[in-house]
């Protein structure tokens, strides 16, 4: 029995977020340039998406881009909204088959209007897919995100669209750029790194954390598989002892 077939359906998660680590490093290794790494890393992103479709997953979230990131050098970065650009124009029609609609999350605003235009036209002609939404975060870091719901709470708050009592977790849910989405169940780091990179960090609260030794360009579907069992052989506890889920 392989992977897939070990895997329970019933338990398949419905919502994955990857921080998509190592490409960097993976071309080091074999003696190339950074981008020569995130060029085979599209690969990588083309089959877990294609795999995260076929087995059920309904939303995959992939940290592709952080704020931090614009603080790398500016060869890199322009090469790699070049790259974006490039890989949204030609695996639209991968998406359009497979029924997967592209989503976004982060600060549009900051990127390149031609990487802002091919984003929207991809997102314009996969609206209506229903199979998975694939959701990209592209200049996006958590705290960047809390602070805009903050400030849009301010806002709403001093115009007396809110009162200081409704202010609880559910109306916060309500005002960052993931509202549309369910929370993570199980969030994966390639490349050994055990850290959270500024990546959902309210969302993620209750999430299964899995890191893997893999660089992203070495994740396969084996991988996704594996990360998933170890999910499904997790006690999802919330806060409440052993004794108290056994019994519901």
């Amino acid at each position: 029995m392989n992977l897939k077939e070990k895997m329970d359906p019933v338990k398949i998660p419905e919502h994955i977020a990857i921080i998509m680590d190592g490409n960097g490093r993976w071309a080091k290794g074999k003696g190339k340039f950074r981008i020569f790494g995130h060029q085979n890393g599209v690969g990588t992103v083309k089959s877990i998406t294609e795999a995260a479709a076929e087995i059920g997953v309904k939303y995959l979230t992939l940290y592709a881009f952080s704020t931090e990131n614009w603080n790398r050098p500016k060869l890199e970065v322009r090469a790699l909204m070049e790259l974006l650009v490039d890989t949204m124009r030609k695996e639209t029609p991968t998406l359009m088959k497979n029924n997967i609609r592209l989503s976004f999350i982060g600060n549009l605003n900051d990127l390149p209007e031609k990487c802002q235009k091919q984003l929207e036209q991809t997102m314009a002609e996969t609206q209506n897919n229903t199979r998975m939404h694939l959701v990209l975060a592209l200049s996006y870091s958590a705290k960047w995100d809390l602070v805009q719901a903050i400030k849009k709470i301010a806002v709403d708050t001093r115009n007396g669209k809110l009162k200081e009592d409704e202010i609880n977790d559910q109306l916060i849910d309500k005002y960052l750029s993931t509202n549309w989405m369910p929370h993570p169940e199980l969030l994966i780091r390639t490349s050994g790194e055990k850290r959270i990179s500024n990546f959902l960090l309210w969302e993620i609260a209750y999430s299964e954390l899995y890191f893997t030794d893999k660089l992203w360009p070495d994740f396969t579907k084996e991988d996704l598989y594996q990360a998933i069992l170890d999910f499904q052989n997790r006690e999802r506890r919330f806060g409440k002892t052993s004794e108290q889920i056994s019994n519901q």
